[in-house]
């Protein structure tokens, strides 16, 4: 086998790799290892991965692997492709064919790999189940509450401004402007609680602890 049948194979693999990737979502593959980059320098984790985090309310990262098979299939795609053209119709030296047609290959490895990093790195995939939980949250009444009725709630949540239905926890009416807590959400009705008493509560509790 010529060194211009080597680099026709990996291009052939490394093209096949590609649109594979492109059709099943190369970045959720796995490899045996890892090789991720962190602020102190690459890392390489081999076998599972743990989660971690305080209490599971943690912000989540999404770890971009640089040895993945979107990566590594750039790489013998772009590598095989040079090297084959370069050993074929030109006449370089065959280690100067070899250094571009590798270079070739991580300079494309590189290109795919911030694409992706980019892409899982985005807000919109960090979004954290603990961000968007109704419990705890502080709204105003915009629709009044009438006795055992239902109304409106606006709300702040993830720097949207967001409405839902609301209830009182007790069943009583609450007057439009009234400053409430979210107590518990269920089937998407917001059971609160107004805000002043559970201040007053509070300011008790404080006072008895003192």
């Amino acid at each position: 086998m010529t060194w211009a049948d080597f680099y026709l194979i990996c291009f052939a693999v490394g093209v096949a790799f590609s649109v594979l990737s492109f059709l099943l979502g190369g970045h959720h593959w796995h490899l045996p290892f890892h090789f991720h980059l962190h602020g102190g320098g690459p890392v390489v984790h081999t076998g599972t991965h743990a989660s971690t985090g305080h209490g599971g309310h943690g912000p989540h990262h999404t770890a971009v692997s640089v040895l993945s098979p979107v990566t590594l299939a750039a790489f013998l795609a772009w590598f095989g492709g040079m090297g084959y053209l370069l050993t074929r119709y030109s006449g370089w030296a065959f280690t100067a064919a070899l250094s571009m047609s590798i270079l070739a290959g991580l300079v494309a490895a590189a290109i795919v790999f911030l694409f992706v990093a980019k892409v899982l790195t985005s807000d919109e995939q960090h979004l954290d189940p603990a961000d968007f939980d109704m419990v705890g949250v502080l709204g105003r009444i915009s629709i009044p509450v009438r006795e055992s009725g239902t109304g409106e709630l606006i709300y702040s949540q993830a720097g949207t401004r967001r409405v839902c239905g609301v209830r009182a926890e007790d069943g009583s009416a609450i007057a439009k402007g009234t400053e409430v807590v979210v107590t518990r959400y269920e089937k998407g009705i917001a059971y609160v609680r107004l805000w002043s008493e559970l201040a007053g509560e509070e300011h008790a509790i404080e006072k008895d602890r003192i």
